[in-house]
């Protein structure tokens, strides 16, 4: 364990799954693996992040269409109030946000309880980069 903490930037030890008791290193900027200690900080270029979203379209929407309608007809004000509804009912703990997502979100994340994995800067809408 004090190994890990003398670990250059970016690096966690993992024990193996397929072989129990030996450890390896860890990069999570890229998500690559060695077994030999590592001496410098982990390499990854961008800085990434992960988020999940609930995306409700309406029809003034850049492609008011979904996998779940098309066209989308719903107004602006309509898909606000549908969200603000869906905050209070994760807020209130009656539904996992990942289960509400799985069932009302517009994007095809949906499938993946609304997680879009990991992305770099620009990748993404500027306020939702923003906010992410």
């Amino acid at each position: 364990e004090s190994e890990m903490s003398e670990l250059p930037a970016g690096w966690t030890l993992r024990e193996s799954r397929s072989n129990p008791g030996k450890f390896y290193y860890f990069n999570a900027a890229t998500g690559e693996s060695q077994w030999e200690v590592p001496t410098e900080p982990a390499a990854g270029g961008e800085e990434q992040v992960q988020c999940s979203h609930l995306l409700v379209k309406h029809a003034g929407s850049r492609r008011p269409a979904s996998w779940k309608q098309d066209p989308i007809t719903r107004s602006k004000e309509e898909a606000r109030a549908l969200l603000e509804g869906f905050r209070q009912r994760i807020e209130k703990g009656e539904v996992t946000f990942a289960d509400l997502a799985k069932v009302e979100s517009d994007c095809s994340s949906a499938r993946n309880g609304g997680d879009l994995g990991r992305f770099p800067r620009g990748a993404m809408q500027k306020p939702f980069e923003d906010a992410a």
